[in-house]
């Protein structure tokens, strides 16, 4: 299981969590976001490890504001939120970037309006659908993805919480390549809490020898 925090900020905050080496960390460059980093310092995110991949979050951005924000901050991945189209997914795709395609679910949510999408993402994540394009700490109902049929892999989002990570990994869906965890982490918007997150890695790498304490 791989994890993604997301909705970092501070540069102390993301020190701190790179040490428990997650495997994406997520910055979220939507204005209207509780968690928009504005004009955070590009070395502080240029000194991230290699393993670590920097993930851009935006929301129906302008696609050359994208790549230049790409290059200033050497992102690896660009996570999109918005009305993005297959084909505006296909170009950053194209450049090299790995990129994820975020949905907002619900129960009358269509599937196969993902089918377009296959071939021009490398991953598929799926939010709570609320109008703030994510980050609102509900969950939706996981009994949706059930009428999931391709086998893109995602990433899940949504509300997840040290109370429903064991439901998580019950789910046994192989396609399940990444969490990602954000707002009931927080002691703040874009202020991470260490220690719950500690708890956290313990829990979706049990087979790990060494906890982190």
């Amino acid at each position: 299981m791989k994890i993604k925090v997301c909705g970092m900020k501070m540069p102390d905050n993301i020190q701190d969590l790179v040490l428990l080496k997650p495997d994406y960390l997520g910055f979220i460059f939507y204005n209207k976001s509780k968690r928009f980093v504005a004009e955070i310092d590009a070395q502080t995110l240029r000194n991230i490890p290699t393993s670590v991949k920097k993930t851009g979050v935006f929301v129906n951005e302008e696609e050359q504001q994208v790549v230049a924000l790409v290059e200033k901050y050497k992102l690896e991945a660009v996570q999109l939120h918005g009305s993005e189209s297959p084909e505006y997914c296909a170009r950053l795709t194209e450049s090299g970037l790995e990129v994820i395609k975020a949905f907002g679910i619900d129960d009358d949510f269509d599937f196969s309006k993902l089918e377009s999408y296959t071939k021009m993402v490398k991953y598929f994540l799926f939010d709570t659908k609320t109008k703030a394009h994510g980050g609102s700490g509900l969950t939706f109902n996981w009994r949706a993805l059930e009428k999931y049929t391709l086998a893109k892999p995602y990433f899940l989002s949504g509300g997840l919480s040290l109370e429903n990570l064991s439901e998580v990994l019950a789910l046994k869906d192989e396609r399940l390549y990444a969490v990602d965890l954000n707002s009931c982490f927080e002691t703040e918007p874009a202020i991470k809490n260490i220690e719950k997150l500690k708890l956290a890695f313990n829990i979706l790498r049990p087979d790990l020898k060494e906890k982190i304490i």
